[in-house]
Order: C-alpha cells, then sequence, then structure tokens
C-alpha cells in the first residue's frame, strides 16, 4: 500500500526539475518559439518521402490537440505542450509553401524556340550572361506543362539587344530540368529551383532577339526598370569595377561584377558586402533614421512638439521599404527588411528596439512566410551574425567598466570594427560548411573593409539617391569611389595572400543542426544549464572533424568518376564533368583543380579508359563510344566499370554501371564499407524530385 505513495515521492523531484527549469525562463520562453518551429520544418525537408492526404491531416489535428491541452493545463506544462506544438507545426507551414509555390518542371531536354519576358539579369560561373525569363512559350508545349519561369545562360554573340527587365526576347535554345545533386546527399539545386518556380535551365548559342518592346511586357516590373536604369546611370558615372560594386550595394545588379572581383571578395570574406542584407538594410535604416532625428532636432518648433523618434523611425520603414522593392526584393532582402521593419515598429510602440525578442519576432515571421529559408545560408548566416550581435552588446552594455577606457569620437569605429569580429566568428562554421572553404584572413579583411563600408559607402548611397532628383549625385558618387576602391584593393590583396583559403571538408548532415542548437542554447537559455549548449557544440565539431567521405563517386549521367587516393580523390577525366567535379572536390575539401586531380590517377587524359586503384577497390571508367568499344577487355569479375555509353543487353563478368541504371538512381556513392548510396535514395519521393 505504500509503493504508489513511494513512487509519487520519487517521481516528484523529477518533475520539479524541469518544471523548475521552465518557470525560471518565464519572460524568455518566446524567444524558443521560432526555434520549436525551425525543427519542425527542418523535419520537414529531411523526410524521405511527401506526407499523405491522411498524414497531413493527422499532424494538423495533432497541433489542434496539443493547443486544446496547453489552453486547459496547467501553467507549468503548457509551455512544453505548445513547445510540441510547434514542432508538428513546422511541416505543416513548410509543407502548405511547399504546395503553394508548385509550378510545372521541364520533363525532359529540349532544343528549340524560346520565347518570355525577361524577370532577372545576372551572371553565370563562366561571367557570361544570364536571363530569367517568365510568361515562358515552348514549342508544342501546352501551357499546363510549360514552366513557369526558365533560366539560361548567353554564349557566342550577344550584341543584338541591351537586355532589360520587361523586355519579351526570343531565341533558340538547350534547356533541361533542374538538376539533380553531383552526389547522394549533396546540394539539391531541384529544392531550390522549385522554391523560385524555376522549372528549366539552360544555355543558347542563338542571338537573342526582342519580341516585344519592354514597353508593351513591362506591366509589373517599373521598379525593377528604375533599378537598371539607376544602376546604368551609377556605372556610367563610375566606370569600372567601383562603378559595379555601387550598382550592386544601391540596386542588386550584379550584372556588371566580373567573376574574377567576384572570387576575390569571396576569398578574402568580403562576398558579403554585395548581398542586399542585413548589414546594407541596417546601414541604410540606420543612417536614414538618424539623419531624420538630427534634421528634426535642428527645428526647435517640430523637436518639441513632434514625436521626433517615432516620425524617424517611420521615415527609416519607408527607405527600407522602398530599398527592398528598388533591390529585387529577393529572399535574403525580404528577410533583412522584417528584421529592420520588426525593430523600427518597436520603436513605434516604445519597445527596446535591438533586443533578442525583436530578433525572435523577424525570425518567426520568416519562417512562416518561407520556410524554405531555414535550409539557406544567407538565412542561417544572418540571424547567427545577429542573435551573436545582439548577445554580446547587451553583455558589453552590462559591464561599463571598458566602456569609458574609449573615447566617444572613436565609438563608431570600434562598434563597425567590433561587428566584425563578432559577426565573422559566428557565421564562419556556416560559412565553411555551406561553401566548404574558410577565408584564413576574412577577419583581417573586414576589419579593414567594413568600417569603410559603414561610415563612408552606405551614407554616401543614400545622398546619392537624395541628390539624383537635382543632378548633383556625382558628389556622393565621388566619395563613394575611392572608399569603394580601397574596399577592392582590400579584397584583391588578401586574396593573393598565400593560404588566404583552407578548404574544409563537407560536415556529415546532423552536424550543423546540432551545433545550432548548442549555440542557440547557449545563449536563449538562462542558468547554469545553459552551458549544456557548449557541449553540442563540441559534439558537432568533433563529429565534423570525422564526417567521412565517398571512397567512390558516379557522375549522374556516367561521363566521370571520382575515386578516394592516399593523396586525395582521384578523377577518371581532365575535363568532362567540370561542374560535378568541383562539387566533389570542395565537398572533400580539396583545394586541387580537376586536371591535378586526374594527374593523380596516372591516366593519359588522351586515352577514353581510365584505371582506378584504391581502397580496395578495381573501378574502369570508359569514356565515349571509343572506351565502351574495349568494354570486353576490361570488364573482369571483381571490377566496378563505369561507362558513359548504352551498353548491349548481355551478362557481363564485372560490376558494370550504365546511364540506363544511373538514370534511375541518380549519382552513386560507395563508402569504405562497401555500401552503395544513390540520390533517389537520399532525396527521397519529394515534391521537387519529380516523385
Amino acid at each position: 500500500m505504500q509503493a504508489p505513495g513511494f513512487v509519487r515521492q520519487m517521481a516528484q523531484p523529477r518533475l520539479d526539475m524541469p518544471i523548475a527549469a521552465i518557470n525560471a525562463q518565464r519572460g524568455r520562453l518566446f524567444l524558443f518559439v521560432p526555434v520549436c518551429l525551425a525543427i519542425g520544418i527542418g523535419v520537414y525537408f529531411a523526410l524521405p518521402r511527401e506526407p499523405l492526404a491522411a498524414e497531413w491531416v493527422l499532424l494538423a489535428a495533432t497541433v489542434a490537440g496539443l493547443l486544446a491541452l496547453a489552453w486547459r493545463a496547467p501553467p507549468d506544462f503548457a509551455p512544453l505542450l505548445i513547445a510540441l506544438a510547434l514542432v508538428c507545426a513546422g511541416p505543416l507551414v513548410a509543407g502548405l509553401r511547399a504546395y503553394q509555390v508548385a509550378a510545372p518542371v521541364l520533363e525532359y531536354r529540349y532544343f528549340g524556340p524560346v520565347e518570355g519576358r525577361i524577370v532577372r539579369i545576372d551572371r553565370a560561373q563562366s561571367d557570361a550572361l544570364r536571363l530569367t525569363l517568365d510568361q515562358v512559350v515552348l514549342e508544342n508545349m501546352p501551357a499546363s506543362r510549360t514552366p513557369e519561369r526558365i533560366r539560361f545562360t548567353l554564349h557566342g554573340e550577344q550584341n543584338f539587344l541591351a537586355p532589360v527587365p520587361g523586355l519579351r526576347v526570343m531565341t533558340t535554345a538547350h534547356l533541361s530540368p533542374p538538376p539533380a545533386p553531383s552526389e547522394p546527399g549533396g546540394f539539391d539545386f531541384r529544392r531550390h529551383a522549385w522554391f523560385e518556380r524555376l522549372g528549366a535551365v539552360g544555355y543558347t548559342r542563338v542571338p537573342v532577339l526582342t519580341a516585344a518592346p519592354a514597353s508593351e511586357g513591362a506591366a509589373g516590373l517599373r521598379i525593377h526598370r528604375l533599378r537598371m536604369q539607376i544602376s546604368e546611370a551609377v556605372q556610367a558615372q563610375m566606370p569600372g569595377d567601383p562603378g559595379a560594386f555601387a550598382a550592386a550595394i544601391m540596386t542588386g545588379d550584379r550584372s556588371g561584377i566580373l567573376q574574377a572581383r567576384m572570387e576575390e571578395l569571396r576569398r578574402s570574406n568580403l562576398a558579403h558586402l554585395l548581398a542586399i542584407s542585413g548589414l546594407h538594410m541596417g546601414l541604410l535604416t540606420g543612417f536614414v533614421f538618424g539623419l531624420l532625428r538630427l534634421a528634426m532636432a535642428l527645428v526647435p518648433p517640430l523637436a518639441l512638439r513632434l514625436p521626433t523618434r517615432k516620425l524617424a523611425a517611420i521615415g527609416a520603414l519607408a527607405a527600407g521599404g522602398f530599398y527592398l522593392l528598388l533591390s529585387g526584393g529577393n529572399v535574403a532582402t525580404e528577410r533583412a527588411f522584417i528584421m529592420v521593419a520588426v525593430m523600427l515598429v518597436a520603436i513605434l510602440f516604445d519597445r527596446r528596439a535591438i533586443s533578442l525578442r525583436s530578433v525572435a519576432m523577424a525570425a518567426l515571421l520568416i519562417l512562416l512566410l518561407r520556410p524554405e529559408a531555414l535550409v539557406q545560408a544567407g538565412f542561417q548566416m544572418s540571424f547567427a551574425a545577429t542573435i551573436a550581435l545582439v548577445a554580446v552588446f547587451r553583455w558589453l552594455s552590462s559591464e561599463q567598466g571598458w566602456q569609458n577606457r574609449i573615447p566617444r569620437w572613436a565609438w563608431p569605429v570600434v562598434s563597425v570594427a567590433l561587428c566584425s569580429v563578432v559577426a565573422g566568428v559566428a557565421t564562419a562554421p556556416v560559412a565553411a560548411a555551406s561553401f566548404n572553404r574558410l577565408a584564413e584572413y576574412g577577419l583581417i579583411a573586414n576589419l579593414l573593409a567594413v568600417p569603410l563600408m559603414g561610415l563612408v559607402v552606405m551614407p554616401a548611397a543614400v545622398l546619392a539617391a537624395l541628390l539624383t532628383p537635382f543632378g548633383a549625385q556625382g558628389l556622393a558618387l565621388a566619395v563613394m569611389g575611392p572608399a569603394i576602391g580601397w574596399i577592392l584593393r582590400v579584397a584583391a590583396e588578401v586574396s593573393a595572400l598565400e593560404g588566404a583559403v583552407m578548404p574544409v571538408v563537407q560536415p556529415a548532415p546532423w552536424v550543423m543542426p546540432i551545433m545550432a542548437l548548442g549555440a542557440l542554447w547557449l545563449v536563449l537559455w538562462q542558468g547554469r544549464a545553459r552551458w549544456a549548449g557548449i557541449v553540442l557544440v563540441a559534439v558537432a565539431a568533433l563529429g565534423w572533424t570525422q564526417s567521412p567521405r565517398p571512397l567512390l563517386l558516379i557522375a549522374p549521367e556516367g561521363e566521370l568518376v571520382g575515386l578516394m587516393g592516399p593523396d586525395g580523390r582521384m578523377l577518371s577525366r581532365a575535363r568532362a564533368g567540370g561542374f560535378t567535379a568541383s562539387a566533389w572536390l570542395q565537398a572533400d575539401g580539396d583545394g586541387a583543380s580537376q586536371a591535378q586531380s586526374h594527374a593523380r590517377s596516372g591516366a593519359d587524359p588522351r586515352v577514353p579508359v581510365a584505371h582506378l586503384r584504391a581502397g580496395g577497390l578495381d573501378v574502369v571508367h570508359l569514356a565515349g563510344k571509343r572506351g565502351l568499344a574495349l568494354l570486353k577487355d576490361v570488364c573482369l569479375s571483381g571490377r566496378i566499370v563505369v561507362t558513359s555509353q548504352p551498353v548491349p543487353e548481355g551478362r557481363y563478368p564485372c560490376r558494370l554501371i550504365t546511364p540506363r541504371d544511373l538514370r534511375r538512381s541518380g549519382a552513386l556513392a560507395i563508402d569504405r564499407h562497401g555500401r552503395t548510396r544513390s540520390v533517389r535514395e537520399i532525396s527521397g519521393q519529394r515534391l521537387w524530385t519529380g516523385r
């Protein structure tokens, strides 16, 4: 009879501990709302298949049931139930968005006439101009199967028109569906294209001609046309690389920036200066806010009678909104605007503008509007930097001693420099995981460039915009020119230093989520339990160092094979499959070029047969018809033979992998234990994989 009471006495402390821990977070629980929602969204993107209709209904009922229980539950238990409801709501939010953006995807390779309206102009990695079209028309293809948007790169002679948004064009192009990952678990461009409603990509070597003037096809694109006009005007008055840089930060138009300059900016970790994101939006709205408050303070009747702080916030919000429209409204800029808008609205309601609560509100809005942003590097880097900055400056604000040792006139420079250090450290793991390289001197480059960006370039850009109606923008651009020149010089000098870039191996899929949760726990949780976040970060870091790479990789069409050897991956071809080769080597953390990796194999690049041996595997790659002719000679028992050409039906003693096999499976990977994984197996049956 005493056992139940004894059990209750033993269980009570176990329940009291988590309840007490949650109660200690009262007033800060809202900070965990976007975290819980993000966990659910992450689960959705990790699913092996798309949920069935009945499963969606069951999940929605679960969310409703948990919220109903939370409504009636004791206050101590309600936060746990709400947290579970948010996690379950994450897949619902992401799934709704995935179905909302659904659009036709090209089902096969297409070569023929293409017509459409230009909605975006940028540059491909080859430095060639690239156009994105909507209102697409393809020959002999019904509208129900025609992609909503297509993107193709322009090659050959293309001097027959000056592309502008709204211009309706026509050409003959090679198009194909968005490509699958180059290896199992690699970046899935199909998912990215799905949420962009991009149904086909390709290229053309035929001149692009005008089908209708921009005035007839520019409905809804007037802002885009204004954007290009400003970009052209800036580059005309400030020619060369500085003008292209200025146009990029003012309008988001990067078409004038050469890939050589982009590579220098990436290698020096300064490429973020070109992306209109939190830095630019914060500098712009902050400068406008300060300028408006100063202007109103100079007029005593206004300063004494009007709420100048709130009026300045409204003006800064309007400036940020116009900047959002002018820059093309991409995801990074939308994210930055939401973050800034939340902070400015907080001023209107007499709340603290810069706080973790404001950051949490911005994250929640972005996740609800664009849940796909969670798996994008821009979102991760933006919030890593913002959360770290808010947390560090909150801690510093409580430590008054160090502030008194810095002269007030030096505060702007010190603040910007400190921001560079904190943001650089916070975003380094995300950048390394996303781009497989770490700019070793990126901190130095940012310390030399970011202060000038904040104190000179962005204020001058605002002044240029204000002076443009009077034709006096030249003065502001003249101030921007030397400052931008300095930033570009820093990028060039730092990127040229020996060891400027350290290749980083691709972490296992679980590493970055665990590291992010650990860092968030460390920042958001109150009490000694917060230090458990360091343990999670350490586990993730250790897991990163132990992340294995596949022993053998086979390209999606059999055009390339890569076998990991003692000196790095050996590639079967010196030139074929260049994009795939680059992706493999980057994920390996290997800084070698494709030609250097091919040289490791010892094969003659002029011969269509490459024989690779390492890790207990014996692999032969046969390229083209000349290679296929040698199939019978090399197809021996115990050997893996990969061919890029169709193979006649029959029985072969070797393990033969053909284009037909790869069409079903996608790219293949074989690990050191002999296990084979395919893109189809890892990517699953999702909306963007074509089921």
